[in-house]
């Protein structure tokens, strides 16, 4: 019974979570999608696929770069799966796929929660080092247009900073308190964040930095390449720019945090993105639909393939 409930429960949530993406579009909002896939080209659409698959090998190649030094040499199969799960999880639970691999990780390969959730902690953050240095790159390139969209939008760089700055001093704060705390809470937690301290260190000693720093450019260089290439799928949009494409890119990226996998929100966002160079508002919808809709296909169909391929394959662990 124990194995058979190990079996049929990550099948079960991913029927779930199929059941739970559908439902979470409207009627027109499906309508638009079906217009928009008949209309696109199907070979530069399935490239983006293509190129948004390689990048989810990489970071499972990536991975395990920060949990060898730890003692732990997880299949590089259950790797991917378990990344692809995530994905898929965060569609319908914004960061619950964060919780998921460390938790998968466990089970399929005996890696203690606290450490395997530390690689992805220290994955998280140097992603966002990637994306600061994407901006920092588009930001040279088109310094008037950004700063003039943030601007339009409300957003103040200074405000930003001093509140990244605020909740790096809480954050910092927090953890010098927990030491300090020998209350049984605080001890359990003190245990947890060491566990996740001995994960996020483990980028200082692995012994492949080249390789891991490779893997890191190459998987936002797939980002990137997957979003370009669908460009060439909408009459009005091939003939941007990398610079310019670079800005709806980043536009894309933020969205993608506002709600499940960027559902409503991406496309909004890339359309005011686009639209600052002349594209107009119906070919920068229709690219920001094709661009989310191919992606998002492409984790839901193969995270719910890894929902059931993982235990599937693992029956014995």
């Amino acid at each position: 019974m124990k194995k058979f409930l190990k079996t049929i429960i990550p099948i079960a949530i991913g029927l779930f979570l199929v059941w739970y993406s559908y439902n979470a579009t409207t009627e027109e909002d499906r309508a638009q999608i079906i217009t928009n896939i008949s209309n696109a080209s199907p070979f530069w659409v399935l490239l983006s696929i293509g190129i948004g698959i390689l990048s989810h090998i990489s970071r499972a190649v990536r991975w395990n770069f920060m949990l060898n030094p730890l003692g732990y040499r997880p299949k590089l199969s259950n790797n991917i799966f378990i990344i692809l799960m995530a994905y898929f999880a965060n569609l319908g639970i914004p960061r619950s796929g964060e919780f998921l691999r460390a938790t998968a990780l466990t089970t399929y390969e005996g890696v203690p929660f606290e450490k395997g959730f530390g690689t992805i902690v220290t994955e998280r953050v140097i992603d966002l080092i990637m994306l600061l240095l994407v901006i920092a790159l588009a930001l040279f390139l088109q310094t008037d247009i950004i700063l003039d969209f943030l601007s339009e939008k409300g957003v103040s760089l200074l405000g930003s900073a001093v509140i990244l700055g605020i909740g790096i001093v809480g954050l910092i704060t927090f953890v010098f308190l927990i030491r300090r705390s020998n209350s049984g809470f605080g001890l359990k937690l003190k245990n947890f964040l060491n566990g996740m301290l001995d994960g996020v260190s483990s980028i200082l000693k692995m012994k492949k930095k080249w390789h891991f720093i490779f893997h890191t450019f190459f998987i936002w260089g797939c980002y990137i390449a997957m979003f370009w290439v669908i460009k060439y799928t909408v009459a009005a949009t091939i003939d941007l720019s990398f610079s310019q494409l670079l800005v709806a890119f980043i536009a894309g990226a933020f969205a993608m945090s506002t709600t499940n996998g960027g559902i409503g929100a991406y496309p909004i966002a890339v359309t005011a993105a686009l639209s600052l160079f002349a594209v107009p508002e119906v070919s920068g919808k229709a690219f920001g639909w094709i661009m989310w809709i191919s992606q998002t296909l492409m984790v839901v169909l193969f995270g719910a393939i890894s929902f059931i391929l993982l235990p599937l394959l693992n029956r014995n662990r």
